[in-house]
């Protein structure tokens, strides 16, 4: 039951920061091929979206290259812009749909790789029939979150950046649960574990960063995902999977 979620991070033990960093580093060894392939597909599932928000621009381009060279007037300019921006807009929902998506499949593939579990990567785990729908409810309900968090002048976006993190591993081992659900123990979770959360996507993101340009920079994508596995760890030292098989059978409340 969802009681029983919010029990288990009410009761949650201490963590141990340095245990959690060298912990990530064990697994990454592990998954950093998942990972560079994650990120590898999220790319590519995105370079249709890519097209499509500069339609416009090659349009202009193709039917009016005198007007592109001397420039337009105001009202062109302006009547232009507003389907640029409207695709963006839908560009981006729809890459946070593609993200959020392949952040979960990969928290899948983390576990399967801790355990030794003898199972395939299934990287589009969540695109498919019984999951596609709340993949995108989720991705809306964390963009609409970020998106009051900019409004409120930027700084509670540092806030909310850890609730919605954890959202992703919370959906990624409790994908029957429903989304107000998951959203509220994403900020019961991010409440009590913000700071040491913050801490250790933050040195590991620097430290991928890092790594990655020692690598000529192309490194970067392949170090880019161990930012994503201490989430993955916070996850299992305060929730963890002993209970999984009953809490995923929940359906919404």
């Amino acid at each position: 039951m969802f009681s029983e979620l919010q029990l288990k991070i009410q009761k949650a033990k201490e963590l141990d920061f340095g245990k959690i960093f060298n912990d990530s580093i064990e697994l990454f060894k592990k998954v950093w091929v998942q990972g560079l392939v994650m990120l590898l597909l999220t790319m590519v599932m995105m370079i249709p979206f890519y097209i499509l928000m500069y339609v416009p621009l090659i349009a202009m381009g193709i039917f009016n290259p005198e007007g592109m060279e001397q420039g337009m007037p105001p009202e062109e300019v302006f009547a232009f812009m507003i389907p640029f921006y409207l695709l963006m807009i839908v560009f981006s929902f729809f890459a946070m749909i593609i993200g959020f998506g392949m952040k979960a499949g990969f928290y899948r593939i983390c576990k399967t790789k801790d355990f030794n579990e003898a199972t395939s990567d299934d990287y589009f785990y969540f695109f498919k029939k019984p999951y596609l729908g709340k993949t995108i409810k989720m991705a809306a309900a964390t963009a609409g979150i970020s998106f009051l968090a900019m409004l409120l002048c930027v700084f509670p976006v540092f806030y909310v950046m850890i609730p919605v993190a954890l959202m992703n591993v919370i959906y990624a081992f409790n994908p029957d649960l429903s989304v107000s659900n998951i959203v509220k123990a994403g900020f019961d979770l991010g409440n009590r574990k913000w700071l040491i959360t913050f801490g250790l996507i933050l040195v590991s993101g620097i430290l991928a960063q890092l790594v990655g340009m020692l690598m000529c920079f192309v490194g970067v994508v392949i170090t880019a995902s161990f930012a994503y596995v201490p989430p993955y760890f916070i996850y299992k030292e305060t929730i963890g999977f002993d209970d999984k098989d009953d809490i995923t059978k929940i359906g919404n409340e």
